[in-house]
């Protein structure tokens, strides 16, 4: 940690503390990072040439899906017409297998460099990981369709690119909350940064959507990646790695900040990640379980539920785009409500940081998978099957108060470290829910087949459920501190201090 430079007071005053200047930056920075990631899914409609594709494709299973016409079939909601607005053709005549490679491809890069990436922030700068997070994904997404023109190697070149800088950007944020978050407020900020994921998400759907329908395909590209250029000037001006750092500031906050995180006086080294200890850690393997298997429902909810939508309650385009999206709203405002009650309850002495953590981590297991249950039995009441299915998102949004940001609890010397092996595990549910949702319904599009689909994802929440609660912990660990094994585990309120016991 460099010297102290003077604290002049927040940028915003007392209407808002530097920390949460911090919260609202980061949030709006993991919006961009998930936003420009999902735009190609969007503009691919727009880029496709539907017309060359269906004629080099026709001939396909069509007695595959004769022989599963006896299964229960949904008509179009109050008898509308399920006739898709016809597409203008796009330029590229892109099969299904280099189309799913296009998607995919993201996914390369993030798995590559999480752990890395982490390891630069804890050592040098989070600020400045998460910076480059931010700005290979802007980059890369503007120089997407001059390349994408040239050749489709120019755009999986990108997509990849945009992979890496995207798996700094939890490392990056970890590190970031673990320095400036007081631990009876470390759940709502947490909140607050991560659910600009889903808001990113969400209005990247709605954005690219009106973008391309208006001005074409390489708008999505240009316009948004523009946009994000103003975040990027104000996360340089206003964020620093850490309250001794930063200028925008008050010397009060900043002092209540270091005493309650215990990073007061200066360190020098950052100490090295006791890798045995590390994975020899119960409450760690309970975080890469949980975190593995929340985003095998996430990646459902997220990717293949609008799909459900479409292939089985024959939802329109415009209407199935529109309802996907509308769940992540109020989710966020959920999200937050959440952990500022479980901050507030701890902060009073009420619950524990395990309990609370434990709270979460149940609201994003259970009600998912009872939505998924009874949409196994819905039939096709399309509107009461839309609401359960805004329930189970909507539920979802406790993950961020949950598993999510416990690293920082049992490890905030090592946070973005964790975050980045159990982030690198939970990336496989990415690649692989796709596939398995293909496969099962390959010429077999209907109720019967998402029942197995939603089964096995309920079977998943129900494995993270039982390993987070009866394996998980918000306390501190004692491998957090290098060459202090012997040091008890101590309460989470004071977790970089060295403070005695409590009895």
């Amino acid at each position: 940690m460099s010297e102290e430079v003077p604290a002049k007071g927040s940028i915003l005053g007392k209407l808002m503390p530097a920390r949460y200047v911090l919260a609202l930056l980061g949030s709006i920075g993991m919006a961009i990072v998930y936003g420009l990631k999902v735009n190609l899914s969007v503009a691919m409609v727009a880029m496709l040439n539907h017309t060359a594709i269906r004629i080099s494709g026709s001939g396909g299973d069509n007695d595959t899906k004769n022989a599963a016409s006896d299964v229960e079939e949904c008509y179009p909601p109050g008898g509308a017409s399920n006739v898709t607005v016809i597409v203008e053709d796009g330029p590229f005549n892109w099969s299904t297998t280099l189309q799913g490679t296009l998607l995919s491809c993201y996914f390369w890069g993030y798995l590559v460099s999480q752990i890395p990436l982490a390891h630069v922030a804890e050592n040098f700068s989070a600020k400045w990981v998460m910076l480059f997070s931010v700005a290979i994904n802007v980059v890369c997404t503007i120089l997407t369709p001059p390349l994408t023109k040239l050749h489709y190697g120019g755009l999986i070149l990108m997509r990849v690119l945009e992979g890496v800088g995207g798996g700094a950007s939890f490392p990056a944020m970890h590190v970031m909350i673990a320095s400036w978050a007081p631990p009876t407020e470390r759940m709502v900020m947490s909140t607050i940064i991560y659910v600009g994921t889903s808001a990113g998400t969400a209005l990247s759907i709605l954005l690219a959507g009106v973008l391309s329908a208006q001005w074409g395909w390489e708008s999505v590209f240009y316009v948004m990646g523009a946009l994000s250029c103003i975040w990027m000037l104000l996360w340089i001006i206003l964020v620093q790695d850490n309250p001794n750092k930063q200028r925008f500031i008050s010397a009060e906050e900043r002092q209540m900040i270091t005493n309650s995180l215990g990073t007061e006086e200066k360190v020098e080294h950052h100490p090295k990640v006791p890798w045995g200890k590390v994975f020899t850690s119960v409450p760690f393997w309970a975080i890469l379980i949980a975190h593995t298997c929340n985003n095998f429902g996430w990646y459902m909810f997220l990717i293949e539920i609008p799909f459900y939508m479409k292939q089985v309650l024959k939802f329109n385009v415009a209407s199935n785009a529109a309802l996907s999206a509308l769940p992540y709203f109020p989710m966020i405002i959920f999200s937050i409500i959440l952990g500022k009650v479980l901050d507030t309850l701890q902060a009073k002495g009420k619950v524990t940081t395990t309990c609370a953590r434990k709270t979460a981590t149940s609201f994003c297991t259970i009600i998912p998978g009872i939505c998924l249950l009874w949409l196994c039995f819905i039939g096709c009441r399309h509107y009461e099957a839309v609401a359960i299915m805004s329930v189970g998102i909507v539920a979802m949004g406790a993950m961020f108060s949950g598993f999510l940001s416990n690293h920082i609890d049992i490890a905030p010397n090592f946070a973005g470290t964790l975050v980045a092996l159990t982030n690198t595990a939970a990336t496989v549910p990415g690649i692989v829910v796709p596939l398995f949702v293909g496969f099962v319904t390959k010429g077999n599009q209907n109720i019967g087949a998402w029942r197995i689909i939603f089964g096995v994802t309920i079977a998943l929440f129900v494995i993270e459920f039982l390993a987070f609660i009866i394996f998980g912990s918000g306390a501190e660990q004692p491998w957090n501190k290098s060459g202090e094994s012997k040091v008890a585990v101590k309460d989470e309120k004071t977790p970089l201090k060295e403070t005695p016991a409590k009895p």
